[in-house]
């Protein structure tokens, strides 16, 4: 009965297992790219344990190659469990089933041809293999876990995957090039042909090479260009034949814009002479290529559409008008340009110059694609509470001008495109600051926060308060103490001024169930809040110059800008009513920009 309750309790949580098994193989695969690439493997002698040890090697790259092969052996372990799992308490679940089964299997294969692979000097044609056998592993498991977790929401599983519809074919096809274009990656990393072609898209400047590693060089390259075709006909036919299918046209889109990127990263990294983080990037945004497009067949085999669905979704489309203006609308425009204020402020003030035009550009068409990918994602998780509210009821989403799909779709690859822009053009630091900002937004916010708590705000304030971090960190390449405070000035800006708001909109937000401080604890309550929370921002501005951050000039703004913002919570609090609670929105908007104003123009002077 113990071993029986047991199973019963992992099939409950098989979609986590399978979950985490399915991450453990990718960075497995992504480790094992750059194991290959470094060498690392020849640094630690033995198999499974380096040089028969179980303590870790001394050197960087010997530690590489312990924490791969122990990643490998936890992925493993949590493959076969979960296959067992499924063989003994999901037999009629064949979607789930059989990929963990075929992904064990191929698993054990993987594990007998480990050994034989922990030198640098595997034959290409063994490690391409191995890689392909990876690939596939992961490719089950993944199937495995989404089958797995449209299982959990209800959605009656088929028997067989069917795969019938033109867009379907083409996914496949795609996903065969794809798969074809990352074992020839593995074979150029093998055969050392890497450095054979050491400019792009040209070897030596010419389309046919001198000797064998050339052309083994050349022919990846190939093949990156025929699926980098084939991702783009993927691409443009998902957004007109799938357009009412979240999940086909979310995967699809995905997978395109990190193809693009791959490309992107593939071709810089030539050009910097191959920098580590390019190169880890760059085989981790490959496997995710692959993985997404996982994601992306066996949703259409569940849905199994066909020819004719897909022609209907494609004369949907004829006639719209005001697209570009709705996805616009989609990104929030207004508030991303306050964001883009305080990022480009973030420039100047860290630098404390004007920052050049092309990293200025770069950095704000990356923030700007960062925050209005994420107001996107934001809309689709918002899109019923919308509907309830009157302020939101014309948005995009809940009038029915774009389909759930449409947004969310645009919103990942939006966000996606603008981390691999701010990594290409600016630097990575950037570009981890921003992803932070996205995930902090969509999942702990939006997702986590917003309808759970009446901190929401509070807490939540820390995804805009990036975006300075940012400026920063583009135009210096690090943080320092002083960058931390353009943080909090965002992080106490933020509720008392989304109050003031939430005080305007009261019976909206009491409609779309959301804990705002006015709906849980009143009016009142919220005035005085709004009140103490400006009087410590305003505190925090005129402490800055104690630290470093402004002169004079900033001082004799902060202090005139204080008092003004000042003057606008306590009419809040004394004398209540919509009319100045609006206008106390309107001004702390203003304030902020004007705060971070007189921080730039001290910091020029």
């Amino acid at each position: 009965m113990h071993i029986r309750h047991i199973l019963d309790r992992l099939a409950q949580q098989l979609p986590r297992l399978v979950l985490a098994a399915s991450l453990a193989i990718f960075l497995v695969i992504v480790l094992g790219g750059i194991t290959r690439a470094t060498e690392a493997g020849s640094a630690c002698a033995g198999w499974p344990l380096c040089s028969g040890e179980f303590s870790l090697p001394a050197d960087a790259i010997g530690r590489l190659a312990y924490f791969h092969r122990a990643l490998a052996g936890l992925s493993a372990v949590l493959l076969f469990l979960a296959a067992g799992v499924a063989a003994l308490r999901l037999r009629q679940e064949r979607l789930v089933r059989l990929p963990l089964l075929g992904g064990a299997f191929l698993m054990g294969v993987q594990v007998i041809m480990g050994r034989g692979l922990v030198s640098a000097d595997s034959a290409p044609a063994a490690t391409a293999l191995h890689l392909g056998l990876s690939l596939l592993v992961l490719a089950l498991t993944i199937t495995a876990t989404t089958a797995a977790y449209y299982r959990e929401l209800g959605v009656q599983l088929p028997q067989r995957l069917h795969l019938s519809s033109p867009f379907s074919r083409l996914a496949l096809l795609t996903f065969g090039a794809v798969l074809l274009m990352l074992v020839s990656g593995g074979v150029v990393a093998a055969s050392g042909a890497i450095a054979a072609c050491p400019d792009w898209p040209l070897c030596g400047g010419s389309l046919f090479p001198s000797d064998l590693a050339g052309w083994i060089n050349m022919a990846h390259r190939f093949l990156v260009a025929v699926s980098g075709l084939l991702m783009v006909g993927l691409l443009v036919q998902a957004w007109r034949t799938q357009r009412s299918q979240t999940p086909v046209i979310v995967a699809a889109t995905t997978a395109s814009v990190l193809f693009l990127a791959q490309a992107l990263l593939g071709s810089l990294k030539v050009a910097l002479d191959f920098p580590p983080h390019l190169q880890a990037l760059h085989t981790a945004t490959s496997v995710a290529v692959w993985a997404a497009l996982a994601i992306l067949v066996l949703a259409l085999g569940i849905v199994g559409r066909s020819a004719a669905d897909e022609r209907a979704d494609a004369q949907s489309i004829v006639g719209r008008r005001g697209l570009l203006k709705d996805f616009l609308l989609l990104t929030k425009p207004i508030v991303v340009l306050l964001l883009l204020v305080t990022t480009y402020a973030g420039m100047v003030i860290g630098a404390k110059a004007w920052p050049s035009l092309e990293l200025t550009f770069w950095t704000l068409l990356g923030g700007f694609m960062a925050a209005g990918g994420s107001g996107a994602m934001n809309q689709y998780i918002d899109r019923y509470d919308d509907q309830k509210m009157q302020r939101t009821q014309k948005r995009p989403l809940p009038a029915g001008r774009l389909t759930p799909g449409e947004a969310l779709a645009f919103g990942v690859g939006v966000a996606l495109a603008s981390f691999y822009l701010l990594t290409a053009f600016v630097n990575i630091l950037a570009a981890l600051l921003s992803l932070a900002g996205i995930i902090y937004y969509v999942l702990l916010y939006s997702v986590f926060l917003k309808k759970t708590t009446v901190q929401n705000i509070v807490i939540g304030g820390g995804a805009g308060a990036i975006p300075p971090l940012v400026g920063w960190a583009a135009a210096t390449g690090s943080l320092n103490i002083p960058s931390l405070f353009l943080f909090a000035i965002v992080f106490m800006w933020t509720p008392p001024h989304f109050w003031a708001l939430a005080l305007v909109r009261l019976n909206d937000y009491a409609r779309a169930g959301v804990p705002m401080l006015p709906v849980v604890r009143g009016e009142h309550e919220t005035r005085w809040q709004i009140l103490i929370y400006t009087i410590e921002l305003v505190v925090l501005t005129l402490l800055l110059p104690l630290f470093g951050m402004g002169g004079s000039i900033y001082l004799v703004g902060a202090v005139v800008l204080g008092g003004w913002l000042l003057l606008a919570a306590w009419k809040v609090w004394k004398e209540g009513g919509n009319k100045v609670a609006w206008k106390m929105y309107r001004q702390s908007s203003m304030y902020l920009a004007f705060i971070f104003a007189a921080l730039m123009v001290d910091a020029l002077l």
